[in-house]
């Protein structure tokens, strides 16, 4: 049975206050070289981060850029507030569901995340409202682990992900580059420099 949205929030509410800490090694190794390379793939003014998390982007968001900031997690939310303001950080900051966005359509220049699309109860029902938010010509940058092209190793990752998800809410089977490709955008491509289980990938509306 897969996890709805208030189940998944309601994981990430209770994990909030420990959650860079239980990712701080990964963070540390893997991770915050991938933030890098995502946040410089931004592309124009107006930019939207979906699922900001405890703010684990904010070091690499770009000076001159105007940035909203979503998650659907108020205890998530609250730990990104006290750090925008331990950093003094400039970000609009909103509660929100990716799959339901409040924003016009047309809005944004980029859309951006990182690691969301494993949380998201109906990702191309997410992915749909990212295409109807970003400006016509515009982009979303996608950072996320994927289900491995070995057969072998896939095996062990669809075994395990009921676990992962009653643990966290994450899924560490999706498949979110043909997803993507089945949301109606006019480009969907992976970076070059991606593995076999953590996609950068740049999508055109």
């Amino acid at each position: 049975m897969k996890a709805d949205s208030a189940t998944i929030k309601k994981r990430y509410n209770r994990i909030a206050p420990y959650f860079e800490g239980i990712e701080a090694v990964m963070e540390g190794l893997f991770f915050r070289n991938w933030r890098k390379k995502l946040w410089e793939k931004v592309d124009g003014h107006h930019v939207l981060e979906v699922g900001v998390g405890t703010g684990k982007n904010f070091d690499y968001y770009p000076p001159q850029a105007r940035i909203t900031a979503i998650d659907f997690s108020e205890q998530m939310l609250e730990q990104a507030k006290r750090k925008k303001e331990r950093k003094n950080i400039a970000v609009d900051l909103d509660l929100m569901d990716v799959q339901s966005l409040a924003y016009a359509s047309n809005s944004f220049d980029t859309v951006i995340a990182s690691f969301v699309f494993c949380s998201v109860p109906l990702p191309s029902k997410g992915l749909k409202e990212l295409y109807r938010v970003c400006k016509p010509g515009g982009q979303i940058v996608l950072l996320e682990h994927v289900i491995s092209a070995n057969p072998l190793i896939a095996s062990v990752m669809n075994f395990i992900n009921p676990l992962v998800v009653g643990l966290v809410g994450a899924n560490i089977n999706r498949n979110t580059v043909k997803t993507a490709r089945s949301c109606g955008f006019s480009s969907v491509r992976v970076d070059e420099r991606s593995s076999d289980i953590i996609k950068l990938i740049e999508i055109r509306k």
